[in-house]
């Protein structure tokens, strides 16, 4: 492996950890890497995505897996309450905002918790990640993008 599929492995890694609970800093990464690595901006705007986006799933699951053990009916903390309200009421496009810290990961859990279809989870998380990726590489001067 060389240097540049180190930066993109460090950054996938950044990225899908930024989107667990687990705490993390995938724009750093993505920012440094577009100034000082050479990489292309859509290589990195694809690897960022990517790996956020796992991460987004994995939460999607860890809520799928969550509601075996614990029904929608004990819900305790007025958190995860509201977060499930809202997953309800707007659906699957609620997760085009999952890139949002401290909402997107309850967000994620919740739409699993819901059984809320994998593919539309999939599909308005990475969209709305790439979406967030996208626009900061757009900030940047001489981004490719």
């Amino acid at each position: 492996m060389t240097g540049e599929d180190y930066s993109l492995l460090g950054l996938f890694f950044s990225a899908f950890l930024s989107s667990t609970i687990l705490p993390g800093s995938s724009e750093a990464v993505l920012v440094a890497l577009a100034i000082h690595s050479g990489q292309s901006s859509w290589d990195l705007l694809a690897v960022a995505t990517a790996g956020n986006t796992l991460g987004g799933m994995s939460s999607w699951v860890l809520g799928w897996v969550m509601a075996l053990r614990f029904p929608l009916t004990e819900l305790s903390k007025e958190a995860h309450r509201r977060a499930v309200e809202r997953v309800q009421q707007w659906g699957s496009p609620i997760l085009l905002f999952s890139w949002i810290p401290v909402i997107g990961d309850p967000l994620c859990v919740a739409a699993g918790w819901l059984r809320m279809s994998w593919l539309g989870a999939l599909l308005f998380i990475g969209v709305g990640k790439a979406l967030r990726y996208w626009a900061l590489l757009a900030m940047l001067p001489a981004s490719g993008t």
